[in-house]
C-alpha cells in the first residue's frame, strides 16, 4: 500500500511539474485587448445560452461581432472549424493540421492550450479580412460549451 501512495505522490509531482512548465503567454494590455477578451466571454456567454443558433449572429457584418479585422471564430477540441465568417470554406473541415506561414500548427496549439487552461492568448501569422498576405495575429482564446461539448471560441487582434 506503501509503495502505491508513493507511485501517486509522484504522479501528482510529475503533473503539477508539467503543467507548470507550460508556456505561458504574455497577455496583452491593451485597452483594444480587454475590448477583445470581453467580446469572447460574451460570445461563449451567448453559445452557451443559444447554440449554434448564436453563429448567424456571428457572421452578420459590421456587427459587434464581426467588425474590420475582428471576428469570432468557433473550432471544437478535435479541430474542426465550426464557425468562421471570413473563411467559410474552412467550416466542417480539420484543421487540428492547418500552419501558418511560418509553419506553426496553431489551430492544435489552441486545442492544446484550453486542455490545461480555461482561456489564453496564441500568436500566429494570418492574414486580414481581404487579404492574402498574412500578418502577425494575436487571438484570445476560451472554452465554452456547444450542446454538452467543450469548444474553442476565439478572435483576434492584429498588433
Amino acid at each position: 500500500m506503501q509503495g502505491k501512495t508513493l507511485y501517486s505522490v509522484r504522479l501528482v509531482l510529475l503533473g503539477a511539474f508539467i503543467l507548470s512548465s507550460l508556456e505561458v503567454s504574455a497577455q496583452p494590455q491593451s485597452e483594444r485587448a480587454k475590448q477583445l477578451m470581453a467580446l469572447v466571454d460574451k460570445a461563449a456567454a451567448l453559445i452557451e445560452s443559444k447554440g449554434k443558433e448564436a453563429f448567424p449572429e456571428f457572421r452578420k457584418k459590421d456587427s459587434e461581432w464581426y467588425r474590420d479585422s475582428t471576428y469570432i471564430f468557433v473550432i471544437d477540441m478535435k479541430g474542426t472549424m465550426l464557425m468562421h465568417p471570413v473563411k467559410p470554406e474552412l467550416e466542417g473541415k480539420n484543421q487540428m493540421d492547418l500552419k501558418d506561414t511560418n509553419g506553426k500548427a496553431f489551430v492544435k496549439e489552441m486545442v492544446d492550450i484550453l486542455k490545461v487552461r480555461n482561456s489564453d492568448w496564441v500568436e500566429y501569422m494570418w492574414p486580414k479580412p481581404g487579404e492574402t498576405q498574412s500578418s502577425r495575429k494575436l487571438s484570445y482564446i476560451r472554452k465554452a460549451k456547444l450542446e454538452g461539448e467543450e469548444v474553442i471560441v476565439g478572435s483576434g487582434l492584429y498588433p
